[in-house]
């Protein structure tokens, strides 16, 4: 096996402990000693792929998103070779819902690290400057529509991309809590993408 993808599975691992430990009880519970307990493996070994703590809880969490990212990609491919505007749009949305084993761990996830987020300055810098991508591309979907005569000319593409992304995740703690039903989530997103395509 190359040396560099024995290094990245190691990496891997270690995050998956976090993810583990973050999932259960927050990130005051990751610490490099827990980390380390929790994966089995000497506290040395964390230092040496990700230093210090906080390098780690950094590095867990970009390995967290591109194992998201990737999941999502291959959801993607099964809209097939040219998907209208409309079933990306939608197909990213629900990928923000907790609607399988693996997204609803994502965002569990990613709710221990908001929390921290808002007490530590120093990693909620991290992430705070960081591009809204998903806003952009569903901007760019909804122009799309526009130029196809799927999305009324005078809808403003950045607010209602805005509006969406903030809408799916705010749908996330009360399908994670019970509140609502995945289903209900999903009816929620299609009343919306509905709403924004009116035809196509």
């Amino acid at each position: 096996m190359p040396r560099h993808v024995d290094h990245e599975e190691r990496r891997h691992r270690l995050a998956e402990a976090v993810w583990r430990l973050a999932a259960r009880g927050g990130l005051e519970d990751v610490t490099l000693r827990h980390v380390a307990a929790e994966a089995g493996v000497p506290a040395r070994q964390l230092q040496y792929y990700f230093g210090t703590r906080e390098h780690l809880l950094l590095g867990a969490l970009e390995i967290l998103n591109a194992d998201a990212e990737r999941r999502a990609a291959e959801r993607m491919s099964d809209l097939g070779p040219d998907p209208s505007p409309r079933a990306v749009v939608r197909a990213i949305l629900l990928e923000l819902l907790p609607l399988d084993e693996e997204r609803r761990r994502t965002q569990v996830v990613h709710a221990a690290y908001f929390t921290r987020f808002l007490t530590d300055a120093t990693l909620a810098r991290s992430v705070r400057d960081s591009p809204h991508g998903l806003e952009d591309l569903i901007a760019s979907l909804l122009r799309q529509g526009q130029e196809l005569g799927h999305v009324r000319p005078d809808l403003d593409p950045r607010a209602e991309a805005a509006f969406l992304v903030a809408g799916a995740q705010g749908l996330q703690p009360p399908v994670l809590l019970g509140q609502h039903t995945p289903q209900y989530a999903v009816d929620l997103i299609d009343h919306q993408v509905d709403r924004l395509f009116h035809a196509g």
